[in-house]
């Protein structure tokens, strides 16, 4: 059957997505899918470097990106093309890359050239879909880059720009804003915030950093979300508050969330759950899940076993307070990821320990789906495993085509293949239990814009239950944390039986198109 839809994109957080309405695929969600607990591919056996960061672009391929003082990797740079940084730690003269472009549509790598160490940095896409990537270690610590994304037989590639952060961050968190410009929270050593670009701006002194610096520095990589009434949800530790980003003021303070460290280098992950046009997008919740014991970190021979709960809080309520669950599994190390249908999956990561080089063992091979709507008790469903480890510094993003693409895992200092979890080259694409059939067709004649009526037409030989028109951001993913990753339910048209996910890709944005949620959730 065909259906034809029509939406104005002009809702709450969409103000900070850029016009233009750039590649869509579509995918087919059946009930139960090809496998009710998904299944694993490895798409790249050996990818040339080990992916630290990770940010998908408006094409559809995906920015991978290692730090540079390891010394060589496995991928060369073009013939003639060689780094010469004799601020470099590890190799001064270096002929081999550590970025690559993926492109999923052939599975090929492309190397891509950085100049200075983005070990521990961090990112994301702003309004027009360029990448903006902030500090690093050593001589990259205060480097501002940037990375116009092209299709896959362009020829783009990072640049540093000559404007630097006003203070070396290394291990900060990014967030999007409504006026263009990106904040950046914390790192180590580094209790303010500050804007990119500064447009005048300064540095602001954040209380919550210095009050949740403890002995191992669990407040690094801050989890920062961007709330419906455009002030900033920030986390670190175990403690939260909201803040006016504006006029740069603390609004109000969360009580301490119950249990374990839950930032770096403890490793909890969060994201905040997907904000639906039933609630006005006004209505939200953060949930933040994982973590390790106290003094991991501080005391790696211990190996003490992780987290196993999650806390979600709704920011806006009165009385806010966490409310506890408990995860099939300990996990520490998790990457959380927001589907098309608006559940969580929690994938990688391990069940004793806390990041860093040796620091982990046990890893958490198998996935867990977390259904944010079910009764309390309900909510988490353990999905089919991978046999390879993805532990300290590995990455997991949502593709366009609905699968989710993993990659990553390097515990040691520099790369090293041999012991119990050696270097990991591979790349694995996971595809979730709503993957499966044969895929839709899908016709969007045209551009789209902010603020502009749109129209689209879907067809399918077979019956349709409904439509939901959802938007999800392209966040750029480290260490177990994805900055700027939230997502619209945007609108709910009925229509008959069976389904399919459609997505379109904005500059900085996912937006998705479903029809069908799987019978065993009670459609």
């Amino acid at each position: 059957m065909g259906l034809e839809m029509r939406k104005t994109c002009s809702i709450g957080l969409c103000q900070v997505l850029a016009a233009l309405l750039l590649w869509w695929s579509a995918v087919l969600i059946l009930c139960g899918g090809v496998n009710g607990q998904g299944s694993w591919e490895t798409v790249v056996k050996n990818a040339g470097i080990s992916t630290m960061h990770a940010a998908v672009t408006h094409f559809g391929n995906v920015v991978l990106l290692d730090r540079t003082n390891i010394g060589d990797s496995q991928l060369p740079l073009p013939p003639g093309v060689c780094r010469n940084n004799q601020q470099d730690r590890a190799n001064k003269y270096d002929c081999t890359a550590h970025s690559a472009l993926y492109s999923p549509g052939s599975n090929k790598i492309r190397p891509l050239f950085v100049q200075t160490d983005t070990w521990c940095s961090s990112g994301q896409f702003d309004g027009s879909g360029k990448l903006v990537q902030t500090g690093g270690d050593a001589e990259g610590v205060r480097k501002i880059r940037t990375y116009w994304p092209c299709a896959d037989d362009g020829d783009c590639n990072w640049e540093e720009t000559t404007t630097n952060l006003q203070v070396g961050r290394w291990y900060a968190s990014n967030q999007q804003l409504p006026d263009g410009t990106q904040i950046v929270v914390g790192g180590r050593n580094a209790f303010t915030v500050e804007y990119v670009p500064a447009n005048g701006r300064g540095q602001f002194d954040l209380q919550l950093l210095k009050d949740t610096n403890d002995a191992q520095n669990d407040n690094l990589y801050p989890f920062v979300h961007l709330l419906p009434d455009n002030n900033l949800f920030i986390f670190a530790n175990r403690d939260s508050i909201l803040y006016n980003w504006q006029d740069n003021y603390v609004v109000r303070k969360y009580p301490t969330i119950p249990g374990e460290p839950r930032n770096y280098p403890s490793a909890g992950s969060s994201v905040m759950l997907p904000l639906t046009a039933t609630g006005g997008f006004k209505a939200c919740e953060i949930l933040v899940c994982g973590g390790a014991a106290p003094g991991s970190f501080s005391n790696p021979g211990r190996l003490a076993p992780a987290s196993d709960t999650c806390g979600r809080m709704d920011p806006f309520a009165k009385d806010a307070n966490w409310t506890m669950e408990t995860m099939p599994q300990r996990r520490t190390m998790g990457d959380m990821i927001l589907t098309p249908l608006g559940d969580v999956i929690i994938i990688n990561g391990a069940t004793k320990g806390s990041q860093g080089w040796g620091y982990a063992s046990d890893p958490a091979l198998t996935p867990v789906l977390y259904y944010p709507g079910a009764k309390s008790g309900e909510r988490f469903q353990t999905l089919t495993g991978t046999d390879i480890p993805r532990m300290y510094h590995s990455t997991a993003n949502l593709l366009p085509d609905g699968r989710i693409l993993v990659a990553g895992s390097n515990t040691h200092q520099f790369y090293t293949f041999t012991g119990q979890f050696p270097t990991e080259l591979r790349i694995e694409a996971f595809s979730p239990p709503y993957l499966g059939g044969t895929r839709p067709g899908l016709v969007v004649p045209g551009e789209m814009g902010y603020g502009e009526e749109f129209s689209g037409s879907v067809n399918y030989n077979g019956n349709l239950v409904w439509v939901d028109l959802s938007m999800a951001s392209a966040p750029f993913v480290t260490h177990s944390y994805a900055m700027v990753i939230f997502a619209l339910i945007v609108s709910y048209i009925s229509v008959s039986w069976f389904g399919l996910v459609l997505f379109f890709f904005f500059r900085s944005f996912v937006l998705m198109v479903f029809v069908f949620r799987c019978r065993v959730r009670g459609c």
